[in-house]
């Protein structure tokens, strides 16, 4: 390899403050672009969601109202907060690659993905629950928007991990690791968890 070559390796692969000159540290964006380009895409989307849910509630606030009561907001708070904690363990992992305790961030992605999987599991449970009560997509209104929205963003979820994955494989080896990638995957799942925020607000705090 020439010279040319290895100093641009070291460039791609450099923590971000080895890649960027101190003048423009203030303008860092983490992550590839196509991701942030990905990641307003979605929040369009999902805001076309919830401006159309609460249309359809300002129509009938005592039907919705109603529907709300019958959720568990106790499983609801204890999703929000795992998701917060992988949150912070996603941003930690970023850290770490960035110190180059690549041990440290690799695990840390690990505790994230174990927590998604508590998510996940979670919302099953409370899937069923509901199902069991007669709760289902067609009871109202509100329950179709609430396995709506709430399917939608576990699927979200489950192609988060797939980003953990490449996230963990980058950090894995000294010949792919990456922190542009491990970033971008850090990205997607911090919007994985926003969205969540943004339906908890929605479907089990407004009233």
């Amino acid at each position: 390899m020439t010279d040319a070559g290895a100093a641009a390796d070291c460039a791609r692969f450099a923590p971000p403050d080895e890649r960027i000159r101190p003048g423009d540290a203030a303008h860092y964006v983490p992550g590839q672009p196509d991701m942030w380009v990905f990641v307003l895409v979605e929040a369009l989307i999902f805001a076309s969601y919830f401006v159309i849910y609460m249309l359809h509630r300002v129509q009938d606030p005592a039907l919705y109202l109603r529907s709300q009561e019958r959720l568990n907001a106790g499983l609801g708070v204890t999703n929000t907060l795992i998701l917060l904690v992988s949150s912070w363990f996603m941003a930690r992992c970023v850290q770490s690659s960035r110190e180059r305790r690549y041990d440290v961030a690799f695990r840390q992605v690990l505790f994230t993905m174990v927590l998604g999987l508590l998510f996940i599991g979670f919302k099953l449970i409370d899937w069923s629950r509901m199902v069991s009560e007669g709760l289902e997509l067609s009871t109202n209104e509100f329950f179709s928007f609430y396995y709506f929205l709430t399917a939608i963003h576990v699927l979200h979820v489950l192609i988060g991990f797939v980003f953990l994955i490449v996230a963990a494989y980058q950090l894995r080896s000294p010949l792919r690791r990456s922190q542009e990638i491990v970033e971008t995957c850090a990205t997607y799942w911090h919007m994985v968890d926003f969205l969540w925020v943004m339906i908890f607000a929605l479907l089990y705090v407004i009233r």
